[in-house]
């Protein structure tokens, strides 16, 4: 179960939940199938705990939302795409450690 504070984006809210957020944004691309998606998801829980409201973890199934997908380019997952003010900084496939990651969206 995913800590209460991430969004599941759909095409419906991706506009006001993740370009329109007035905080970094850490959108998880990410498959049910998905191996190393199932090892991440702990991991942005815990951050999801402690950035509190300085950031906003949210994640995209790529099964369900292949539109999203697309318009993103992901060929793999997990997939991570860093944003601010509505703009992508940074986008990073495969695994990414805890420290790494909250360090990424401190610096946006």
């Amino acid at each position: 179960m995913a800590h209460e504070s991430i969004v599941e984006l759909t095409t419906d809210n991706f506009a006001t939940e993740a370009e329109g957020a007035s905080v970094p944004v850490v959108i998880d691309f990410w498959s049910e199938h998905c191996g190393p998606c199932k090892m991440l998801a702990p991991v942005l829980d815990q951050i999801a705990e402690e950035i509190g409201d300085t950031a906003k973890v949210t994640k995209v199934d790529v099964m369900a939302q292949r539109d999203l997908a697309m318009k993103f380019g992901i060929r793999a997952v997990p997939t991570l795409i860093f944003m601010k003010d509505g703009e992508i900084k940074e986008t990073k496939t495969g695994m990414m450690g805890k420290e790494a990651i909250i360090e990424k969206l401190q610096s946006l």
